[in-house]
């Protein structure tokens, strides 16, 4: 961000009569800059080569670059800076450093193009040819045309003073008419021409062009133009105007090397030069940037050129990828500031970015000062910039409303910005047909959109104008999304939340009716994905939307979200779902609808309870039974879904070690007889494991079959046993039914049990399942499985000097996640270590330790193991194993006498 000294904001000087020193500040834009450098260096190579012909007219065009992007975001003032720069090195900011052209004459020429500047065709061509007059030289081809035109469509209406009249005698100097007069007298003169030129243009131009037919060598000089005869014989009208800039091209390329330059054509606010069906302006000006190839032109407006679409042939005189090579690339989707520099030729058409936070900072900061200081503080700034999406725009309207307040004699405050423009609206709007404007609506109640997503969420049965609508940069494409387009974030917000005083605002009805067709969409596109292998993606995706819209909206019925959250459950991967947060930000039209609470409507509750089933992975499970509890007291939630929120209740329970209060819930959701009572019993029978009741255990898991995890509980059931080969076979068996039946998250969970198992058994297959174990959990959410293989490995490594250590770090993590539950498993791991060590004090202290942690019953038989892993005496009361006690006992003390004989080969 740098401030250069630009004009004064008179606005903000006749606003107050508080003197505020307020000027025009600029932010860097140095990205921008290097591509227009960039550019005019490959320009100015190329037209100083030998092959370069200023009269090909088929060799493809690269003499442009364009600027696009959403209203508001700094065009017309990046346009202005360019022209600065080029015109004088102190106005070049110091950030953009040094051309590397020195040598070269530059003359920048800036046209704006916008309806309220009423820059007609006629203009143009005058304004490039007024600005060429300062190289102090008559252009005599172009001059002469240009004379035949102006006395046949303006008879008895000077060119002078026109000129003086448009103000461009005033902004280039009067040399032009004088210019003009002298290189008609040297025609003339050369065709031995009587009397004044000025009253006879018919007669030179007749004669000039007999002449060049015949080759005369008195029109040499003027020969050399092949075309020149041919446009000095058309009719002069405005189609002839439009060829002409090749007589000024041919000129410029004729002229002695101490007297050339390079023009710089900047036309600003190209989105006003028409529309899609009437293209007869954008025309003329496309011929214009054909026909001088040795003049650089810099465009800037709202949309990218369409130049290089073959489907435009007929509608412009020169189309298609192999005419414009550089408009043929796809649009950038990063700031320019970002993107890498595209290769010569390539990539001319780039999308403007938004300010990032600290630009947005700087800006406000020098914007207005008072004494040398920033007007508006820090605090204020901060919610200005974060409203703001990074839109210069949202920006100024932001410091305009400073002003105000102030001027009404009051102190801003922070929150008097922590709203969007209406005005926004109105610029977003200007020039969206109605159609697209409905679209534009609709959209913005989704988060990122394809073409059906919005044009159904419109009503509409076509997608012509949604797809018209993503071509516009207020839309930013990411095609390798599911939904590739989205809003700007300061259009979208300002379109949802500030009063829209356009005549075809929406009123609150309709914006209802727009987010129930949106929310139908996405259920209808989850629903009917043919590709199984982004379903999980998708579901995600449309949970993520669907509750945010059910929930903002107060919509009733959840219809298809139901199933939905019933699909993300059974999957067990846990992505993040936490929509945005409803308040003023995001607070949709409509009356009933104040920020508030989110466990106010059955949409609010469900995306509360599946946000905190997400969040328990990496939460402390207190948190989460509060959740679940407040969730479960709405009594919002259909049957179907309270049962999962009660289930998931019952698990938080369990991991805190309140196994009684687990096993009531478990209970409750098991008699219940809906989908999660075959977990809720696989919740029993884990319930039974855990107080060391293994015959219970082991009859409550008969039955269960996948849907209620069989052969994990099983396998669970054989480590405790130290029968690890059975342990091992049962949870391979259950990673198998997962893999078959696409459940990732199920195999993650079971092949961490597996790690657990061979870990003690086998160390070196136990990297082998560690490293798959954790491939499988790469991008789940799931805490508690991941450090089941922390614990594995600890295991694995027994012996080795680092395992206390890493114990230590391993029992903070349970601690903060509240995983109490894992707590037992990882003495285990401990005494292991100890018992192959042959440490028996630290042993004897880890077994003391599991029994003070299990005195309510519950794992307390891992004292049992811990005891039987260094032969130490069998802790009381005794456990009901499937086995009679000393089978157990011996079966744990053989895998720390197997790993001793191990540790022994090894060294």
């Amino acid at each position: 961000m740098i401030n250069l000294g630009g004009p004064m904001d008179l606005r903000a000087l006749f606003s107050s009569n508080d003197p505020i020193n307020a000027t025009e500040a600029f932010t860097n834009r140095q990205g921008q800059w290097e591509l227009v450098a960039s550019a005019l260096q490959e320009h100015l190579r190329k037209i100083s080569s030998e092959a370069f012909d200023v009269e090909d007219l088929e060799a493809p065009r690269n003499n442009l670059i364009v600027f696009h992007g959403v209203g508001g975001v700094g065009k017309t003032t990046l346009s202005r800076k360019l022209e600065a720069a080029l015109t004088a090195a102190d106005q070049r900011p110091a950030q953009w450093g040094e051309p590397t052209w020195s040598g070269e004459k530059i003359l920048p020429v800036r046209i704006d193009l916008s309806r309220s500047a009423g820059t007609s065709f006629e203009d143009l061509v005058l304004t490039i040819r007024a600005a060429l007059s300062e190289l102090g030289r008559p252009l005599p081809a172009f001059d002469l045309a240009l004379k035949r035109y102006w006395e046949a469509q303006h008879p008895g209406e000077s060119l002078e003073e026109y000129l003086n009249r448009g103000g461009l005698a005033a902004r280039f100097g009067k040399h032009m008419p004088q210019q003009m007069q002298s290189a008609l007298a040297d025609v003339a003169q050369a065709l031995l021409l009587p009397g004044t030129v000025g009253s006879a243009i018919g007669q030179l131009t007749g004669s000039l062009t007999k002449a060049l037919r015949e080759r005369r060598q008195t029109v040499r000089a003027l020969a050399g133009c092949a075309r020149l005869g041919d446009l000095l014989e058309a009719e002069p009208d405005l189609e002839a105007l439009s060829f002409y800039p090749h007589l000024l091209a041919w000129e410029l390329d004729q002229l002695p090397a101490d007297k050339k330059a390079v023009p710089v054509v900047l036309l600003d606010t190209f989105e006003d030069v028409g529309d899609r069906t009437h293209r007869d302006l954008e025309q003329l000006i496309q011929r214009v940037v054909w026909l001088m190839p040795n003049v650089l032109f810099v465009i800037t407006g709202r949309s990218r050129l369409q130049w290089a679409d073959e489907g435009l042939q007929g509608q412009l005189d020169y189309t298609g990828p192999t005419a414009w090579p550089g408009l043929a690339l796809p649009t950038a989707s990063v700031p320019a500031a970002r993107a890498a520099r595209p290769a010569p030729g390539q990539g001319r058409q780039i999308l403007i970015g938004d300010f990032s936070p600290q630009d947005c900072d700087t800006y406000l900061a020098r914007r207005l000062t008072h004494d040398g200081q920033p007007l508006i503080g820090p605090d204020i700034r901060t919610v200005i910039t974060q409203r703001s999406h990074g839109l210069p725009l949202h920006l100024d309207l932001a410091v305009a409303r400073f002003l105000e307040i102030r001027r009404a004699g009051q102190t801003p405050a922070p929150a008097d910005f922590d709203h969007t423009f209406p005005a926004l609206i109105a610029r977003t709007l200007s020039d969206l047909t109605p159609e697209e404007r409905h679209v534009l609506r609709s959209a913005s109640l989704l988060d990122a959109f394809d073409l059906e997503l919005a044009t159904r969420a419109a009503g509409l049965t076509h997608q012509a104008p949604a797809r018209r609508l993503t071509e516009r940069p207020m839309v930013t494409e990411n095609p390798h999304a599911i939904w590739p387009y989205h809003l700007h974030g300061a259009i979208r917000s300002a379109l949802r939340t500030a009063d829209d005083h356009t005549d075809d605002g929406w009123t609150p009805t309709d914006w209802q009716r727009a987010a129930e067709r949106a929310l139908a969409a996405l259920g209808d596109q989850w629903r009917n994905t043919p590709t199984p292998a982004t379903s999980r993606t998708l579901l995600v995706a449309c949970l993520r939307q669907g509750l945010r819209l059910a929930r903002d909206h107060h919509f009733g019925d959840l219809g298809w979200l139901t199933d939905a959250a019933i699909a993300y459950d059974s999957d067990a991967i846990w992505e993040p779902l936490v929509p945005p947060a409803r308040d003023q930000t995001t607070t949709p039209h409509g009356p009933g609808h104040p920020a508030g609470p989110s466990l106010d409507t059955p949409a609010g509750a469900l995306a509360e309870l599946l946000t905190t089933l997400a969040r328990r992975q990496r939460e402390h499970r207190e948190r989460t039974v509060d959740h679940l509890t407040a969730i479960l007291t709405t009594g919002l939630l259909p049957d179907e879904l309270a049962e999962m929120a009660e289930y998931y209740r019952a698990k938080a329970n369990r991991d805190l070690g309140r196994n009684e209060t687990s096993r009531q819930g478990m209970q409750q959701v098991a008699v219940g007889g809906g989908r999660l009572a075959l977990r809720a019993r696989r919740g029993l029978a884990d319930a039974a494991r855990i107080d060391g009741d293994f015959p219970t255990a082991l009859t409550a898991a008969q039955g269960l079959g996948f849907e209620g995890r069989e052969q994990r509980v099983l396998g669970d059931i054989w480590w405790a046993h130290a029968d690890l080969d059975q342990a091992i076979t049962a949870y391979e068996t259950a990673r198998t039914e997962a893999e078959r039946h696409g459940n990732t998250g199920e195999q993650a969970i079971t092949q961490a049990r597996l790690t657990l198992a061979v870990a003690f058994t086998d160390p070196a297959r136990a990297d082998d399942e560690i490293t798959l174990a954790t491939q499988l959990l790469d991008g789940l959410a799931q805490r508690a499985t991941t450090l089941i293989t922390h614990i594995a490995a600890l295991i694995r490594d027994a012996g080795s000097p680092d395992v206390t250590d890493r114990a230590q770090t391993l029992r903070t993590e349970l601690t903060v996640a509240g995983l109490t539950w894992l707590g037992p498993t990882l003495d285990v791991a401990l005494a292991f270590h100890h018992a192959v060590l042959g440490n028996r004090h630290d042993l004897a202290a880890t077994a003391d330790q599991l029994r003070e942690s299990t005195t309510t019953g519950s794992y307390a038989y891992y004292a049992h193991i811990a005891a039987a892993l260094g032969g130490l005496p069998q802790p009381q009361p005794p456990v009901r194993w499937l086995e009679d006690d000393h089978t157990v006992r011996d079966r744990w003390h053989t895998l720390v006498t197997t790993r001793q004989a191990h540790l022994r080969e090894a060294s």
